[in-house]
């Protein structure tokens, strides 16, 4: 997630979140930020229910941000580390490039990435293209990382995500994407699989079949019960020592290739492999392993303007509304309420996070986790 050559730029606002954390100062704006931009998709995944709440109610989508007010709210916040883009399905807002223009602008990111279900084969491509035009603007030198879902191969694919076709438009996305990664080099086209119940006897396969289509990074995460999901009733995540079987081999996996990954791809799969160690122990242990600095350095806003710590405590505990704070993020982020979620988030011992994004964060702010980092970097 981190260069590793900015972390000396990072060091003094790394200090900072250390002190917030210890309640000694107010927290800075979020190091990680992430905004649903909107609340639609058309898959019908068995492991999220957005789509299925979409499908019943197409008019929710309606009453996300407008780009207005996403101005006036990435204005509030300033600079950040990582833009991470989510939905629903990102490119299903026909103004995601006027997003991620108004990020660049405002947020000045070093980092920016969404995910796709890849539906719209030649919509991903068109907006995709016109993404990195706006980025060259700005700053040629960050990097765009887009992350097609893959959960199956085949009919198997199609079946997790509900969508028959799906599996042949997410090769068709690829290739596309691949082919304009020949015009930019700073597009990162990568892959990830959620591990379940329905797919997990599946893993060495689908890694096989990853290696094949030479992406840049092919990454996994496990199944989660999220409020942002809708799926808080679902039997979706795998037992502890099946999902920790899993991390072992693509640990072992990733790390028979990583010297041979570009740049920033080896920087995330150093960060991933200690991410592994981590989720695999929080799994059984059903605690958090290193602090968290959800609402301290990582941020994420929904798609109608709700703020949270992270996406897995979600709508069940918002800090606050920007359209009834005069669309001000510092406003909400200091608020008593805010403070409220993060004694939650710091006190309470059946509260972890296994979130990927979320955990990269808290590496960063921990020297331990940080050190191991380093060891993946140069050792492995």
């Amino acid at each position: 997630m981190v260069k590793i050559s900015d972390i000396k730029e990072l060091a003094p606002k790394i200090a900072m979140y250390k002190l917030a954390h210890a309640r000694l100062i107010k927290p800075p704006m979020p190091i990680n930020l992430t905004f649903s931009v909107t609340s639609a998709c058309q898959s019908l995944c068995k492991t999220c229910n957005i789509g299925l709440v979409y499908q019943k109610s197409p008019s929710i989508a309606k009453n996300d941000l407008k780009l207005d007010e996403i101005e006036k709210i990435f204005m509030s916040i300033g600079h950040v580390y990582f833009f991470n883009i989510s939905g629903g399905e990102p490119f299903l807002r026909t103004d995601l490039p006027e997003i991620i223009g108004l990020g660049c602008k405002y947020l000045t990111p070093k980092v920016i990435h969404t995910p796709t279900n890849s539906l719209a084969p030649a919509v991903i491509e068109k907006k995709t293209r016109e993404i990195m035009e706006i980025i060259k603007k700005y700053n040629p030198k960050v990097p765009f990382t887009i992350k097609p879902s893959f959960d199956g191969i085949g009919e198997k694919h199609d079946e997790v995500r509900g969508v028959k076709g799906n599996f042949k438009k997410l090769m068709e996305t690829i290739s596309r994407l691949k082919s304009l990664q020949k015009e930019y080099n700073n597009l990162d086209v990568g892959l990830g699989t959620v591990i379940s119940k329905f797919n997990y006897n599946d893993v060495e396969e689908i890694m096989e079949y990853a290696k094949k289509l030479d992406v840049d990074s092919y990454i996994n995460e496990i199944a989660e019960n999220r409020s942002e999901y809708f799926n808080m009733k679902e039997d979706i995540t795998p037992p502890p020592e099946i999902y920790e079987e899993v991390v072992r081999y693509f640990a072992n996996e990733i790390r028979k290739d990583i010297k041979k990954r570009k740049r920033l791809t080896k920087y995330t799969q150093a960060f991933r492999l200690v991410y592994y160690d981590l989720v695999s122990e929080m799994m059984k242990r059903k605690k958090q392993i290193i602090p968290d600095y959800s609402g301290i350095a990582n941020g994420h806003i929904s798609s109608q303007g709700q703020v949270w710590a992270n996406s897995f405590l979600g709508y069940d505990m918002p800090l606050g509304n920007l359209r009834e704070s005069d669309y001000d993020f510092k406003k909400i982020w200091h608020s008593k309420k805010a403070e409220k979620v993060r004694e939650y988030i710091r006190t309470d011992t059946n509260y972890y996070c296994p979130i990927a994004n979320v955990a990269y964060t808290n590496i960063l702010m921990n020297n331990k986790a940080m050190i191991k980092v380093l060891k993946n970097m140069l050792f492995n």
